[in-house]
């Protein structure tokens, strides 16, 4: 309820995030919402970082995940090849810095071998079905994602069919995709 008392009204948010047979599919919706008002349709929500190596995708304040993609950076140099690594030191900074603390933004990270979810609450997550997804429509991308595994082999396939599911189901999303393969 604090982000919900600093931005009120504020949500929105489809992120997904589909690997199988060494391939990784990052996807994000691109609706932004004020209460019952779309303020932005097509805004980019998944990106490439780290020279491309890995896609990263946010849900929650904007200016709070670049802030966090930005130190996700720094420590992927501190780090190189070591995504794990990286994510757990960025944790580690999110829950013990009084800055960092206060930034509401969730975090998908992904790279060719792993993928996480990154909390404000020190949750370094890595999912066991190669699917994660995060925001107001991430449980039904989830669902959707995870009844398509056994029946599709291309993860953007997967991905693109699994967030018209959540689009078509959370008025908080849509279905202007961007989307990230590795």
């Amino acid at each position: 309820m604090a982000e919900e008392s600093r931005f009120p009204g504020w949500r929105g948010t489809t992120i997904l995030c589909v690997r199988k047979k060494g391939k990784v599919t990052l996807a994000g919706d691109g609706q932004v919402s004020i209460g019952n008002t779309v303020v932005k349709s097509n805004a980019r929500k998944v990106r490439r970082i780290h020279g491309g190596k890995v896609a990263a995708g946010f849900a929650g304040a904007t200016a709070d995940a670049f802030a966090l993609f930005e130190r996700l950076e720094g420590k992927l140099e501190s780090h190189p090849g070591q995504l794990a690594r990286a994510c757990v030191e960025l944790a580690k900074d999110w829950r013990t810095d009084r800055y960092l603390r206060r930034l509401e933004a969730m975090l998908i990270v992904a790279d060719k071998d792993e993928t996480y979810i990154l909390t404000g609450a020190g949750d370094v997550l890595e999912p066991e079905d190669g699917v994660a997804a995060i925001g107001s429509g991430g449980n039904y991308a989830l669902s959707a994602a995870r009844a398509l595994l056994e029946y599709e082999d291309d993860t953007e396939v997967i991905a693109r069919k699994a967030m018209k599911v959540a689009a078509d189901i959370c008025v908080f999303s849509n279905e202007n995709l961007t989307v990230e393969t590795l």
